[in-house]
């Protein structure tokens, strides 16, 4: 075994104690004692954590190369999976929530004698922040831990993370913010879907911006990688857009390995600018090797490509402007969960007759195209994907397990990645189909992922998620449903100029993920294989 596959194991191991909340039993001791032994046994995972944690995350990982950002799923398998970030957020998926309040920043004005670390990672110039600083107008307080940046080169200045409508930006600064009201900190919390709050800043080529000169006027101490200078501390607030109250917000992901769907993101609308010369300093200054390496690389254009959407709509808490003309106002999650509870014990003969309408994406006019495929090769696909999980139903019965309660919604369990990882891994290890990882893990925890974020509001509900809803439910009834879905989709996309040559898909992008009934592949014993796992389930 590798030093970085034994760390990862190590890794899992001691993040599956956490994840899991497990409870050491000790027989044979007495309460005072067993309560002592469980505490140390808990501290030693926690230490070995956050050792084991650095250590893997020094992993190698570059933006382009043989190490790139095209390759990085290969050692973090959620950098393949869904919900993704960052992402080109155009006006077809905005919609507009009248609910959203501007944004509440605590304790941002630093005072001079205040020391802030500023770093330099080999992949970004980072800040670190004390914990007094958090955001308040969230559903839970999240604590500020650092901020970074992403940006461009001098040749190329269009570095930004984040697109909007195409556009690039120069720059993008991060803000991250983790769960102080669940987790005790940031490691703890970077790998739980309700772990992490990143504010982003777009950022142009401009005016002069006094406030980045409170730490660019030290980068030339931070050329090299895993080099830190002491900065004295400043209003943290000057380097945000004056109005908070404009922004984006949708769940996504770290945009660097490993890649956890754990970011609940909010984009300012209303860039920032730094003059050109600060912008040569970010990006001509530092390099990503170490002091001592022969060959420095610079650091400069560490951005990651956008992503697919995966179903997801993009909140606003604005709704004029240019392009918002016809921005929707999203479906109330009382309507959401209704569709949920008629999914989980409604009839669904009905709800194909009658309210097939809700289940459709709210802007049906704008169903977006992704990577055009061949039919035939999609159909390929399909048949290879439904033998492989005919062969290792275990995986997928594990994969689908059902997390609701009540009359609707989901359970308020936190999807810890690691744990999720390791127990898909192990499944395939069993079936000797542990090359398959990257699609196992997008395959279990997509239907979460949708439909956590489809009840926030941020998620159109996705095929794979409405199959996943419907675990248990009478085939012939689940059968008509998928017909009527399939139908109306394809009605849609006879009826939309947008899409009006693309073949419809059936993986988790923007297209819907559903091949009419007639040119489906017929796959021995499965008719339909659209409803695969719930037959395999039953």
């Amino acid at each position: 075994m590798s030093i970085k596959a034994g760390l990862m194991l190590a890794l899992w191991r001691s993040k599956l104690l956490l994840c899991t909340s497990a409870d050491i039993r000790l027989p044979h001791t007495g309460r005072a004692e067993g309560i002592k032994m469980r505490f140390l046994s808990f501290t030693a995972t926690v230490l070995l954590q956050l050792t084991l944690f650095s250590a893997l995350h020094g992993a190698k990982w570059t933006y382009s190369g043989p190490e790139g950002q095209n390759h990085w799923s290969k050692i973090y398998p959620y950098c393949g999976s869904a919900f993704q970030s960052p992402i080109d957020i155009k006006s077809e998926l905005l919609r507009f929530d009248p609910s959203l309040r501007p944004v509440e920043l605590q304790n941002y004005n630093l005072l001079p004698n205040e020391q802030l670390t500023l770093g330099n990672n080999g992949h970004s110039v980072q800040i670190s922040l004390p914990s007094k600083m958090h955001i308040s107008s969230l559903p839970h307080r999240y604590t500020a831990a650092q901020l970074h940046f992403h940006w461009g080169s001098a040749s190329r200045p269009a570095g930004s993370e984040h697109l909007v409508n195409n556009k690039q930006y120069a720059a993008e600064m991060h803000v991250v913010h983790y769960n102080s009201d669940k987790y005790p900190d940031m490691s703890t919390a970077i790998d739980k879907s309700d772990g992490l709050a990143v504010l982003g800043v777009l950022i142009e080529v401009g005016e002069f911006n006094p406030a980045f000169e409170q730490f660019l006027k030290f980068i030339n101490g931070i050329k090299y990688r895993d080099q830190r200078v002491k900065v004295s501390g400043f209003n943290i607030r000057e380097l945000l857009p004056a109005r908070l109250d404009e922004y984006y917000r949708y769940d996504g992901s770290l945009t660097t390995p490993p890649c956890y769907p754990s970011v609940l993101w909010t984009l300012f609308r209303n860039h920032i600018t730094i003059s050109r010369k600060q912008f040569l300093t970010l990006a001509t200054a530092l390099y990503s090797t170490h002091a001592q390496d022969s060959a420095p690389v610079p650091l400069n254009s560490n951005f990651r490509k956008p992503q697919n959407a995966d179903s997801r709509v993009v909140l606003v808490s604005f709704k004029e402007g240019r392009g918002l003309h016809s921005t929707l106002t999203v479906t109330s999650p009382l309507t959401r969960k209704h569709v949920v509870q008629q999914l989980l014990v409604g009839d669904l003969a009905d709800l194909a007759d009658e309210g097939l309408y809700q289940l459709l994406p709210s802007g049906s006019k704008n169903l977006r195209a992704g990577k055009k495929k061949d039919l035939k090769d999609e159909q390929s696909e399909t048949v290879a994907k439904s033998k492989q999980q005919a062969l290792n139903p275990s995986l997928w019965k594990k994969s689908q397990t059902n997390h609701y309660v009540g009359k609707f919604g989901l359970a308020e369990d936190t999807l810890c990645y690691v744990s999720l990882e390791q127990r898909v891994l192990h499944q395939l290890k069993q079936s000797h189909n542990e090359n398959q990882l990257v699609q196992a893990v997008r395959d279990a925890v997509f239907p979460e992922l949708n439909l956590k974020s489809y009840l926030d509001c941020k998620s159109d509900l996705a095929l794979p998620t409405i199959r996943h809803i419907l675990h248990g439910r009478p085939a012939d009834e689940a059968l008509e449903l998928d017909r009527s879905l399939t139908k109306a989709l394809m009605n849609q996309k006879k009826t939309s100029t947008a899409i009006k040559h693309s073949v419809p898909m059936t993986n988790y992008g923007n297209r819907p993920p559903a091949v009419p009934a007639s040119r489906k592949p017929h796959i021995q014993g499965y008719p339909h294989p659209w409803l695969l796992p719930m037959e395999w389930e039953d």
